[in-house]
């Protein structure tokens, strides 16, 4: 069978594809009594929205989410949640099936177009179905809501690195993300990157992308030992994520290069004032986690995207009968699909963090 939901206590099925009528998320175990609206998750999709600047697609998407269930109006008369599935829906308007013919043809080296002919023996060329990072919107709706469960924690997630050109992290400011079309908090980074991608996009090419997600405010305690660790989750989530093809949790790849010295996440007794339970943490190379659990130090972890499978380049491929071809994609594509994807790694943090919280509740009570 096909996998469609995420999550344990607090799941989340997504629906539909990139260029059929609609796509949207149905999320389940909402506890009930949160205020919720339109106007809670309409901001979310601006973010991850098609078409606001020429470093990304040019598909013209308003992204309007409409709520057909799982709210009523309470007594204050605030819409809440009622405690049953809350159902999202978003419509496309700018389909383009027409610039997938070709793709209809031969299978896109690097796409799933091949995998999911082999599994189903047939595939929604016109996008990609399932397998476009259209279906994202749904996740970042739904990532929305979770956020409601968690307000004690705060989720920012930025573009690090695009085609292997790394920000400047003495010159990171997080003021900054909002104040260019990659998500970046190193200002002279972004100007860098205008160049980078405007060339990789003139000349039929794709760029891959990293991005760091923090997650502050999480107390100590969320996650379980063994097979439902926080950060397996985490990892789990972002993988899922359309393009993603790597997922670091603090350190990641880098804690292997240290010693067990260097590694270390030094405790020194709470400071005054604190609890006297919560230790002070000199270091954090384990990205808040120890164990599957969190530490209640901020959750850190990097995601990898891969360059756009779809590009103008030609390059060689084979048809479904097997014959060798020649594939250059036409249509509107990210020339960095990573760029768009800080909103979407935000979301899935979120909707894990959310779970884990109501997961952890459910074992130990209140705390």
């Amino acid at each position: 069978m096909s996998w469609n939901t995420f999550g344990r206590v607090l799941r989340f099925t997504t629906w539909g594809e990139s260029h059929g009528p609609a796509l949207g998320a149905v999320l389940d175990g909402c506890p009930p009594g949160l205020a919720l609206t339109t106007r809670d998750i309409q901001p979310y999709l601006d973010a991850r929205r098609p078409g606001q600047s020429k470093y990304t697609t040019q598909r013209q998407e308003p992204d309007q989410v409409k709520i057909l269930s799982g709210v009523f109006d309470g007594q204050d008369g605030k819409q809440r949640t009622t405690g049953t599935p809350i159902s999202l829906l978003i419509e496309n308007t700018d389909q383009r099936s027409k610039d997938y013919s070709e793709v209809a043809k031969a299978y896109r080296p690097g796409h799933a177009d091949y995998a999911y002919d082999r599994k189903y023996g047939f595939r929604d060329y016109r996008g990609g179905g399932r397998s476009s990072a259209r279906e994202t919107a749904a996740r970042v709706a739904a990532g929305a809501v979770a956020r409601l469960i968690i307000p004690e924690v705060t989720i920012t997630a930025y573009v690090c690195e695009i085609g292997g050109d790394a920000i400047d992290r003495e010159a990171m400011n997080l003021d900054e993300i909002g104040n260019n079309p990659f998500f970046c908090p190193d200002a002279w980074a972004a100007k860098r990157w205008e160049g980078l991608v405007d060339e990789a996009r003139k000349s039929g090419s794709s760029l891959g992308a990293v991005v760091e997600c923090v997650a502050t405010g999480v107390p100590a305690g969320w996650g379980a030992p063994v097979y439902a660790k926080l950060d397996a989750d985490i990892a789990a989530g972002m993988m899922s994520i359309n393009a993603v093809k790597g997922v670091e949790i603090g350190d990641g790849f880098g804690a292997a290069r240290l010693s067990g010295e260097q590694n270390a996440d030094p405790m020194r007794p709470a400071a005054e004032g604190a609890n006297t339970g919560d230790p002070q943490f000199l270091a954090n190379h384990a990205g808040g986690t120890a164990g599957g659990i969190s530490t209640g130090q901020p959750v850190v972890c990097r995601v990898a995207f891969k360059p756009t499978s779809s590009i103008l380049t030609p390059v060689e491929t084979i048809d479904a009968q097997g014959n060798a071809t020649e594939i250059r994609t036409k249509g509107r594509h990210d020339p960095c699909v990573g760029i768009r994807g800080a909103p979407v790694v935000e979301a899935m943090m979120a909707l894990v963090l959310a779970d884990h919280k109501l997961l952890d509740r459910a074992q130990v009570g209140e705390r």
